[in-house]
């Protein structure tokens, strides 16, 4: 044996080997005890397979002795079913949602979900409380927890809607900020969480929440809130337009239309667009007779009035695309 491969073996056999002596020189008496030990520990530790984490995606061992990871059945709202105990579940939920166990973390927000849906009332009360955990889940790095929790958010809006303004703020960016990541699933679920919000969350109380992100310093953000926004708006129809404001909502869009993405542009354009036929159709803007097409120049002074020339030439160039992309299929 070299004197390399001596020393490695030696190395394996560890501190508790025993060594004799005799009269023709030196004898290494191995422990087999201690050397089989050994190397079975070796064999647990090279036979473990490392299979990747779908909630997070960092690494975990699945071999002898430990567990493996957990597969999470994200439920869709018309497939949940009512939970077996209310009151049990009622009173389970606030240390659910609290818990470090991620895996009762993701149960408990079913549970939120079913008892929300099934049990309205009964839910209601605590409704504030669990908002604010909610909040914590959709801050959860693993994306098993999160996912869960914009999944709870989209259900809760549709049960509550009006009732959850006053804890809506921490949610509402959280939502904003999970629809503009990278991870296309957590991504996808804020987004239809979002659309949620704008379709059972009434327009006049959503939109003052959500006129601060259109200026964020983030620019997914702003597009995701300038989306929301004109989404909205239109919910308003002509005469919920015509009482928060055209002129607000009309520099609104403007100042999205130079945005740096084109999402946030998109909308700023359908919103427009919008407000033009709201404004053409009201007999409170248009005036009899102005000009040899009364409406057009009623809309055209109207935003030169109203915004600033580079934003009124922004504005009308958008519109007059529009009207006659209009025309020239008609």
């Amino acid at each position: 044996m070299s004197e390399q491969a001596l020393k490695d073996h030696n190395m394996l056999l560890g501190p508790e080997r025993k060594i004799e002596t005799a009269e023709n020189g030196t004898l290494v008496k191995k422990s087999i005890d201690n050397a089989t030990r050994k190397l079975e520990e070796c064999q647990r530790k090279s036979s473990a397979v490392v299979v990747p984490d779908p909630a997070n995606g960092n690494e975990l061992t699945n071999g002898v002795g430990e567990v493996g990871t957990s597969e999470i059945e994200y439920i869709e709202s018309e497939k949940l079913t009512d939970v077996e105990d209310v009151d049990a579940s009622l009173k389970a939920v606030l240390a659910g949602l609290d818990s470090k166990d991620w895996l009762l973390v993701c149960d408990t927000l079913n549970n939120v979900r079913r008892l929300a849906l099934f049990h309205k009332e009964v839910m209601l009360n605590m409704v504030g409380d669990a908002i604010t955990l909610l909040v914590n889940a959709l801050k959860n790095p693993r994306s098993a927890v999160c996912k869960t929790g914009i999944m709870t958010s989209a259900d809760i809006f549709f049960v509550y809607n009006d009732k959850l303004v006053d804890f809506l703020d921490p949610l509402l960016v959280q939502l904003l900020l999970k629809a503009s990541q990278d991870k296309k699933f957590v991504c996808e679920a804020a987004e239809k969480a979002l659309v949620a919000m704008t379709s059972w969350v009434s327009p006049t109380l959503l939109l003052p929440k959500l006129q601060p992100y259109l200026k964020n310093r983030n620019p997914r953000i702003r597009a995701k809130a300038s989306t929301c926004f004109c989404r909205s708006v239109l919910r308003l129809g002509v005469e919920g337009i015509k009482a928060y404001g055209i002129d607000e909502l009309i520099r609104t869009a403007a100042s999205q239309l130079s945005d740096q993405l084109p999402e946030s542009r998109e909308a700023a354009r359908s919103l427009l667009l919008e407000l033009q036929t709201v404004y053409e159709k009201s007999p409170d803007y248009v005036p009899s007779s102005v000009s040899e097409y009364p409406e057009t120049s009623s809309w055209e002074n109207f935003c030169q009035s109203k915004l600033s020339p580079l934003n009124a030439q922004a504005v009308l160039r958008v519109t007059n695309i529009a009207r006659e992309a209009l025309v020239s299929s008609s």
